[in-house]
């Protein structure tokens, strides 16, 4: 598994990324994020296109400072 990215990293990141990098970016597994997502319940803000789903990236870093 690659390592988590930086706060800086995830700063540079475009304004949405996909489950699997907000995944690792906060420590979890991508089938745990989805799941959290599925649910309602995500600690990041969501976009949801259908059956896709976008990470904003905004939401993450604020839950990143927080941490």
């Amino acid at each position: 598994m690659a390592a988590a990215p930086t706060l800086a990293e995830v700063r540079n990141w475009p304004a949405t990324v996909g489950v699997p990098e907000a995944a690792r970016a906060i420590g979890v597994s991508k089938a745990h994020l989805y799941a959290l997502v599925k649910r309602g319940e995500a600690p990041v803000s969501v976009l949801s296109f259908g059956a896709r789903h976008r990470v904003v990236t905004a939401s993450l870093v604020r839950l990143l400072e927080g941490a």
